[in-house]
């Protein structure tokens, strides 16, 4: 009886440790993946193979989100109102000219905010004047417009580029996620087989399979100072680069080997 235990936990010892060789040996190749494989249970009739497979890509992206503005002062309300009115309407058709289209556009945010000298009056400030912001979004598809259109906006009056955003439409993000998909199962299964083989099973079925979460990561918003942006006739393009964004994907597959 004791001979038939040594025996068995011998060959549990060798079983596991070919296994354990053959994850060293294999995974420093696939470093790109950062898969892995695990065997469970040393019971013939229930074992199970855990393996987690992904992929990664970097892509171009396809739209973005653009928001720009006016700010106009004077000591009353009206006068400030009037001529920031004036510069935004001239700033919208300068853009739609430029190729910005009208449902690209819209208003983010518009406010008027009172001045105050606290250096006259330290407890409530003297009321000196009005500051009028208006700023508007553009959110487009056009990407290789986007220097053009700061170039147009900033010399018809603008004097706030808030932010520039590049990001991924959704049918674009939703194509790059079935194919990373696609790679990442292919990636799991690969060491699945690899590690099967090595100890002399065979895939015969999975147990579960669980997707993650698509992990894209963008190059948030970037903000450029207006002054940086004035442009004379003469002078170049401002130059904005879109960049690559990277999305990755992963799964865990549990097999069943036999």
């Amino acid at each position: 009886m004791t001979v038939q235990k040594s025996s068995i936990s011998l060959s549990i010892a060798i079983f596991v440790g070919i296994f354990i060789a053959v994850l060293l040996l294999y995974l420093p190749a696939t470093n790109q993946h950062n898969a892995y494989a695990q065997l469970s249970s040393p019971n013939n009739n229930n074992k199970t193979l855990f393996t987690t497979g992904s992929a990664t890509t970097q892509v171009k992206p396809d739209k973005v989100t653009v928001s720009l503005g006016v700010e106009t002062t004077n000591t009353k309300a009206k006068a400030a109102l009037a001529a920031n009115s004036e510069l935004m309407d001239k700033i919208i058709n300068a853009l739609k000219i430029a190729g910005v289209k009208e449902n690209e556009t819209s208003t983010s945010s518009f406010t008027i905010t009172p001045n105050r000298d606290y250096t006259i009056d330290k407890s409530q400030g003297r009321l000196i004047g009005f500051t009028v912001s208006n700023s508007i979004e553009i959110d487009s598809n056009n990407v290789n417009k986007t220097s053009e259109w700061i170039d147009t906006a900033v010399s018809s009056g603008a004097n706030n580029v808030n932010s520039i955003y590049f990001s991924l439409s959704d049918k674009k993000l939703d194509d790059i996620k079935k194919q990373l998909l696609n790679e990442a199962i292919e990636n799991a299964k690969e060491k699945a087989d690899i590690a099967a083989s090595a100890l002399g099973l065979k895939i015969v079925g999975i147990r579960t399979v669980t997707i993650d979460q698509p992990t894209p990561i963008f190059t948030g918003p970037t903000s450029y100072g207006a002054q940086s942006l004035k442009t004379e006739a003469f002078a170049p393009s401002t130059p904005i680069m879109t960049g690559q964004q990277e999305i990755s994907q992963s799964v865990n597959i549990v097999y069943l080997m036999g």
